[in-house]
Formats: structure tokens, C-alpha cells, sequence
């Protein structure tokens, strides 16, 4: 079974693995009823989706109406105004069939325009404390891709009391020193503050080339070799406090949560260096490059 660990300060214990419920969103629901098992086989206890997922919470809602208990429920909102969250929420409890989400999340908040309108009078938070307040959330997050999500991260921190935050994290995005600084800071901000933090991209090889053959089951390139799929998983969870989201490659769930159970030492960095070297794996995000999905 996958540990648990307090997630930042809700009181609730989470699975370090947490599932990235994107996996669900062109999925039929018989499909979706055998992920959602698999989950229950390692004791995921926490689902991450979002209201941009495609049918990701159509997929997740009939699960809650026999397991909702058995699991901490987060999904995300786009919407930058104060009317398009609230109504992103809305739609999203009742596709999701619940009255009350466990984490709502602003969904790749990393552009400073759209941080500034999000957290600002009118802007989506407003109504997302509202919500909370009306018991349709109980806590809220904010989220982000590319170089400069830490850094957006440690501004919205610095704002308001966020509840988590998410980031991209693995061997390669961190041997960039910018992207490193920024993601060491945020770490050293949410371990003070008892903010949950968690990863994304764990086991991303690279992204698509134009000679990559085969079935694309997720927007990059993954880690499909079994021992560095390991090292993979165990250079995020090795440190402690972070969650890692699991991929939407679903072929990859197995694996990643078979690693995740096996609580191994942080693989040293000759040996991710060598995985690096041998398959080609470079950074999803470069900054002034390839910041965006």
C-alpha cells in the first residue's frame, strides 16, 4: 500500500501517489471503472481532475456515489472572474454528482496578467472564498506548467493562504538552476507553512518528435523503461512532503504505483544522469524555449 502523509495543513491524510484524473477524459466508463479499482488496490485515496479534463468528472461521478468517502476530491477552474469560477464550480459538483468538493484548485495561474485579475477584486478567488464559506469547498489551491509556476506560486503564497500548489518536478526540469532556485524556494515556503505541494511530470521522457511512432496516450513522451520509471517515482517521493500525480497514460498507472508503494531511497544522481543519457530524456519546460503545453 502507498503511504499517506498529512496533505500541507487539511488534516486529511492523502496517498503520496495521487491520480491526475486527466487520464479519464476520452475514456469509456467501463475503462474508467477499472482505473478507478486500481486505485482502491494500492489505497489512492485522493483524485485530481479538472473541469477542462474532457469527461473526466463524468467518468469519476458514478465512483461517487458508493466511494466518496474513500476519497479526497480536488478538481480546477480556468475561469480568471469572479461569475466564471463560480459557475466552473458549479457545473463541476454537478457533473461530479457531489455537493461539496475537497480541494478547489485555479488551474495553471502563471501569468502574471491573469494572476493579477485572478487574486484581485471581481477575480476568481472571491468567489471561490465564497464558496468555501458556503461549504461548497473546503479548501483552495492553486496550480501551474512551465518554468515559472514556482515562482508564480510563491507570489500567490505571498497573497493569500493558499492550501496546496502544484508544479512540474523530475531530474531533468530540476538541472535547471532558475527553475531549481525557484522550485527550492517554493519547497522551503510550503514545508514552513504547512502547505501541501504537489508534482507533476514525474516520469515525462521528453516531448513528442515528429519520428516517434506508436500510440500517444499523453501530451509528452513518458518513461516507459520499468527501472527508471522507478528512479523516476522515487526521485520525487524520496523527498519528504511531496505528492506526485500520476500520469494520464493510464498504461503507466500500474507501475507508477507499484514504484510508489515501494518506499526506496532517493536514487543517486550518477544514476539518473545515466537514465538521462541513455534515454534521451530532457526537460519538458525550457525557459524562453518551451514554457507552455
Amino acid at each position: 500500500m502507498i503511504e499517506r502523509i498529512p496533505f500541507g495543513s487539511t488534516g486529511h491524510e492523502s496517498s503520496r501517489a495521487l491520480f491526475g484524473a486527466a487520464a479519464l477524459g476520452r475514456m469509456r466508463q467501463d475503462k474508467a471503472d477499472a482505473v478507478l479499482k486500481t486505485l482502491l488496490e494500492f489505497g489512492v485515496n485522493h483524485i485530481d481532475t479538472a473541469a477542462g479534463y474532457g469527461d473526466s468528472e463524468l467518468r469519476i461521478a458514478p465512483w461517487m456515489k458508493t466511494h466518496r468517502e474513500d476519497f479526497f476530491l480536488a478538481t480546477k477552474t480556468r475561469e480568471r472572474d469572479a461569475r466564471g469560477a463560480r459557475e466552473s464550480l458549479e457545473h463541476s459538483l454537478l457533473r461530479l454528482g457531489v455537493e461539496r468538493i475537497d480541494l478547489i484548485q485555479l488551474h495553471n495561474l502563471v501569468e502574471a496578467e491573469e494572476q493579477k485579475q485572478a487574486l484581485g477584486p471581481g477575480g476568481a478567488l472571491e468567489a471561490l472564498v465564497d464558496a468555501r464559506d458556503a461549504g461548497l469547498v473546503r479548501y483552495i489551491g492553486v496550480t501551474g506548467h512551465g518554468t515559472f509556476a514556482p515562482r508564480r506560486h510563491l507570489d500567490s503564497l505571498r497573497q493569500f493562504p493558499f492550501d496546496s500548489v502544484l508544479a512540474p518536478c523530475n531530474f531533468a526540469m530540476l538541472a535547471q538552476a532558475e527553475y531549481a532556485a525557484d522550485f527550492e524556494e517554493l519547497y522551503a515556503m510550503c514545508q514552513q507553512r504547512g502547505v501541501a505541494f504537489q508534482t507533476i511530470k514525474s516520469v515525462a521522457r521528453r516531448r513528442w518528435s515528429e519520428a516517434d511512432e506508436g500510440p500517444r496516450h499523453s501530451w509528452y513522451h513518458p518513461i516507459r523503461d520499468h527501472a527508471a520509471l522507478r528512479r523516476a517515482v522515487h526521485f520525487v517521493l524520496a523527498r519528504p512532503g511531496l505528492f506526485l500525480s500520476t500520469s494520464s497514460d493510464t498504461t503507466l498507472l500500474r507501475p507508477t504505483l507499484e514504484a510508489a508503494a515501494d518506499r526506496a531511497a532517493q536514487p543517486g544522481d550518477a544514476a539518473m544522469a545515466e537514465d538521462v543519457h541513455r534515454l534521451g530524456i530532457e526537460p519538458l519546460f525550457v525557459r524562453g524555449v518551451s514554457d507552455t503545453v
